[in-house]
């Protein structure tokens, strides 16, 4: 992996993990075009702490609010959205891995995504605030983040959906998707390097320190004007334009994966 080829995949991370059109899929995809098979997965927990400190950033009044006052409703409502991931994670990330794995199904779930945010985009903008939603609300918009999983699915377009459809004001389920993300993608991390830990993912030591630098710093700053871009359109509700982008990704690669064989193996 070369610089460009770090600074390229640090933009595509940052952008796609908070834009509802699926990190994972857009990392994949672009690693089959550069063809890149050494230190991936030690690449990745890298960009993750990158757009982990872009949520830092971003809702540092909301986090700082948390570390200040643990006990309160939002963390009761972060904790019921989080356990349903962990469950799902823990209990079928290996089973979809070996089913929709290696791009098997990435143009499928890049259509599933695009049905899913005209949904989204097609419910009306309710009045419940974070400090209303119920447990229930939370647990399901925590299954639904579940389910991002699958490559190219994704995990903002999940939860947006699932918090609009629970009747929430859009600018409340923005800030709750993204809230959510940082025990996911903290989860994430965590199951990655105990792969490092156990010898099961090799180091980045093939990669070379200035691509991880570089790489760490584009997702980092991508992350944080993602965040910004995307709060101010789920407020205007434009979400069907990221549907038709993935529904059109998903049939090329469709194409592709069936009768080309350029990008999908």
């Amino acid at each position: 992996m070369d610089i460009i080829h770090a600074l390229i995949l640090g933009l595509i991370q940052g952008l796609t993990e908070f834009l509802p059109v699926s990190s994972s899929g857009h990392l994949v995809l672009f690693q089959n075009l550069f063809g890149i098979t050494e230190g991936t997965q030690f690449f990745t927990i890298l960009l993750h702490v990158a757009t982990l400190v872009a949520v830092f950033i971003y809702y540092w009044e909301d986090i700082w609010t948390l570390i200040k006052k643990p006990i309160q409703r939002t963390t009761m409502l972060l904790i019921f959205g989080t356990i349903p991931t962990v469950i799902i994670a823990l209990l079928f990330n290996d089973t979809f891995d070996a089913i929709f794995g290696a791009g098997k199904f990435i143009g499928f779930n890049f259509i599933f995504t695009g049905c899913i945010l005209l949904y989204a985009d097609s419910c009306r903008s309710g009045r419940k605030r974070i400090s209303r939603m119920s447990n229930p609300d939370a647990f399901i918009v925590g299954t639904c983040q579940g389910l991002a999983i699958l490559p190219a699915v994704s995990r903002s377009g999940m939860t947006i959906s699932a918090c609009l459809s629970r009747g929430m004001d859009r600018e409340s389920a923005a800030r709750f998707s993204f809230l959510l993300s940082i025990p996911a993608i903290l989860g994430a991390m965590v199951l990655m390097l105990k792969d490092v830990i156990t010898g099961e993912v090799a180091l980045g030591d093939s990669i070379g320190i200035m691509p991880m630098v570089v790489g760490f710093l584009a997702a980092a700053v991508s992350g944080y004007f993602a965040i910004r871009a995307m709060v101010n359109i789920i407020k205007r509700g434009k979400l069907k334009y990221f549907s038709y982008y993935v529904f059109i990704l998903g049939i090329v690669l469709l194409v592709d994966q069936f009768f080309l064989h350029m990008i999908v193996q």
